[in-house]
């Protein structure tokens, strides 16, 4: 369903970028290395072939997967020059471990969490009480130790005084695009996703119920500490938070900051 986007909006993406005069970031042709959440797979690589079209002859490379799976990556001296987490304590260790600079860290998405269920399921899923029922013997979750999503279900899970009780039902998985899948091919009986990642397979998943969460999910951006494209990565990072952008996120359902 995302896969054309209007003229219009391209030209908006391409007026934008050419108004902060991105082309000018770098002199030579680079590859741009973007490590991701798993959860901007689809939003990036519009955004991402729309920095392209805007800095001719630089390619961005995309590198999508659990955010702290990308920081261990990173951290191990994996190529990358930036680095877009789905939560703050991902952007926290890196920070910690010295892996990106600190000054241009900021947050340019936000995204909310969802229970899902297969589209076809008819055991009648309607909030976080349901998953109770014995009917329901598989819950997808990311694996709260790496995936940024697990950690926020485990949140809400504590909240509601559920973990222990539904800990026989996890399935752990290793990014939120993994948790979906089980969900949408029947092999979890719900799931817990982000709103975006249900919004790309509304044939083969619903939203049973929007799941508030303790602290607002929002995504940090920073330059990698030792990118080798520093200035092409800082523009990256303001060709991100553009309105043209913002409208191209905003269409996969992301908000604002």
């Amino acid at each position: 369903m995302f896969a054309s986007r209007s003229s219009v909006r391209r030209l908006l993406a391409a007026g934008a970028a050419l108004a902060i005069g991105l082309s000018a970031a770098s002199a030579d042709a680079a590859d741009l290395v973007v490590s991701a959440a798993a959860s901007l797979t689809n939003a990036f690589a519009d955004t991402g072939r729309a920095f392209e079209r805007v800095n001719p002859g630089n390619k961005v490379v995309f590198n999508f997967a659990a955010s702290d799976v990308l920081l261990a990556q990173i951290v191990k001296g994996a190529p990358a020059d930036v680095f877009a987490s789905a939560d703050q304590e991902a952007m926290d260790k890196a920070v910690a471990q010295n892996a990106v600079d600190v000054k241009t860290r900021h947050d340019f998405v936000r995204n909310r969490l969802v229970l899902i269920a297969p589209a076809d399921s008819t055991i009648g899923i309607s909030g976080l009480a349901s998953l109770s029922n014995p009917a329901i013997k598989h819950i997808a979750i990311g694996n709260p130790a790496s995936v940024p999503v697990g950690r926020y279900t485990k949140g809400v899970l504590e909240k509601a005084n559920m973990w222990a009780s539904l800990e026989p039902k996890y399935v752990n998985s290793a990014s939120v695009r993994q948790a979906l899948d089980y969900v949408a091919r029947g092999e979890a009986e719900a799931g817990f996703v982000y709103s975006t990642d249900a919004a790309i397979m509304k044939g083969r998943v619903k939203v049973a119920a929007e799941v508030p969460t303790e602290k607002p999910i929002l995504y940090p951006i920073a330059v990698v500490k030792d990118s080798k494209n520093t200035a092409l990565a800082q523009s990256f990072l303001t060709f991100i938070s553009s309105p043209a952008m913002q409208t191209i996120l905003a269409d996969y359902g992301f908000g604002k900051p």
